[in-house]
């Protein structure tokens, strides 16, 4: 990773801008409007094994210091986000905005490099890829069905690419595993993420409940020896392909026939949307995602992905998966259902309103000349920031990162921002904030639910 990089770091700064600026004329019919969604699509999940993944998601037995669960990060709260542009994971307390740090053995070393990701409708049939850079790919070639970080490591009876993608978060020194030897998993972690599983396996079966819970849910498992880290992920799939399915907006009542669902100003945007605002090049079909990975020249911030000496730290998006400059500062298409509830926007969370990203999408140069940094949500930890903005500093890689962007500017009114962010809201589900589940009152392990 760091070879290729500094290669790229190491060129004439114009060679580089040259080779990596890829801005693309777009032609979007009007009429492009995608198919309905309808439960049929998505995969089906036992309901016993999604009671029991709402448990595991919400307990923090899941993470090496017993202080954070999937949830934290990815809370009802916050519409399946956590509201801030870059979390506190481990070694945190509290919920989004409000997260802090206390003086322990267990203090976080950086913020989580990426924005939370929402959880909406991810267990539709049709998603192939997941993560920012799109490191966990579908690929019915390999033995797991799935390319991951575990390559050949990767188990085996996984249910879907969502229980693929739960076994990596908590093998995350920054997400959920802690750093250094501060406890067996963090140690692990260091050496093999495969060998997190294990510990975690064990961790659950010594909880009589979670024993009884899983031989209810599982026809294969009749006693705890029988529990694996694939019983653990499924179950947790089967939660958030549940809970997070949601086709009820405005929106998806047009497109079943009900002219009136829209308000005029939505009705305009997603005119605009659909045709000369170009948004759905990208934010195509039913998921509004091509599950492609493009360049926006967003505002450079955080402890990124790539830390060299001497230089500031850097996210080179698609590429630190593929390790190909071409795909540098390429991160893939997020879905657009419920975005109003999954505030901040992009990558790194650098736009905290959906016309603050509306407007980036339509000038990203102008954009990040407005962009300044306390636009960021970062809760304030003393020894974190003075890594936060440490790019800024890095005039020729603001260059490189700011010359790279996959969209043609499009001139748009005031009332065009206006009636786009009309119509993304109106993607915004009747029962978005009235999901079956919810949040637990208490789960297996005793631990506390954030």
């Amino acid at each position: 990773m760091a070879v290729w990089f500094a290669s790229l770091r190491g060129m004439p700064l114009r060679a580089a801008v040259a080779a990596a600026a890829t801005v693309c004329a777009i032609e979007v019919a009007a009429d492009s409007l995608p198919a309905p969604l309808t439960d049929t699509d998505f995969n089906a999940f036992d309901p016993a094994q999604a009671d029991l993944g709402q448990l595991l998601f919400y307990d923090k037995i899941l993470s090496g210091n017993r202080n954070i669960s999937c949830g934290t990060c990815h809370h009802h709260t916050f519409g399946g986000s956590d509201g801030v542009s870059l979390a506190i994971g481990e070694g945190g307390q509290g919920l989004g905005p409000e997260r802090r740090v206390s003086a322990g053995p267990d203090l976080p070393v950086e913020r989580v490099p990426r924005n939370a990701p929402a959880l909406w409708n991810l267990g539709h049939r049709e998603v192939s890829v997941l993560f920012h850079d799109g490191r966990l790919t579908v690929n019915p070639d390999l033995p797991s069905g799935f390319e991951t970080p575990a390559g050949a490591k990767t188990p085996l009876g996984l249910s879907s690419i969502l229980a693929a993608q739960a076994l990596f978060p908590v093998t995350s020194a920054t997400e959920m595993a802690g750093q250094g030897a501060e406890n067996p998993i963090a140690t692990v972690t260091s050496q093999d993420i495969a060998g997190v599983w294990p510990i975690l396996e064990e961790r659950v079966r010594a909880i009589p409940a979670y024993a009884d819970l899983f031989a209810a849910a599982f026809d294969d498992v009749a006693a705890p020896d029988d529990i694996t880290i694939v019983h653990i992920v499924n179950a947790i799939a089967a939660f958030i392909g549940t809970e997070w399915k949601n086709h009820d907006s405005p929106f998806d009542r047009h497109l079943a026939g009900n002219t009136d669902a829209l308000g005029e100003d939505a009705r305009r945007g997603m005119d605009l949307f659909f045709g000369e605002a170009a948004c759905a090049t990208c934010h195509s079909g039913p998921l509004f995602t091509d599950q492609s990975f493009h360049a926006l020249a967003l505002p450079a911030f955080g402890p990124g992905k790539v830390h060299e000496p001497g230089k500031a730290p850097v996210d080179p998006g698609r590429a630190f998966k593929t390790a190909q400059p071409d795909d540098a500062y390429r991160f893939r298409t997020p879905m657009l259902r419920n975005v109003a509830l999954t505030a901040p926007y992009g990558h790194n969370g650098a736009f905290e309103t959906l016309e603050g990203i509306v407007r980036h999408h339509a000038n990203p140069l102008a954009s990040l000349a407005r962009w300044e940094p306390q636009a960021a949500r970062l809760p304030q930890v003393e020894g974190l920031q003075e890594v936060d903005f440490a790019v800024l500093e890095d005039r020729p890689e603001l260059l490189r990162e700011r010359s790279t962007f996959d969209i043609a500017p499009v001139a748009l009114t005031r009332r065009d921002v206006d009636d786009l962010v009309a119509f993304l809201n109106a993607l915004t589900g009747e029962t978005a904030e009235a999901l079956p589940r919810g949040v637990p009152e208490r789960v297996p392990s005793g631990l506390p639910v954030d």
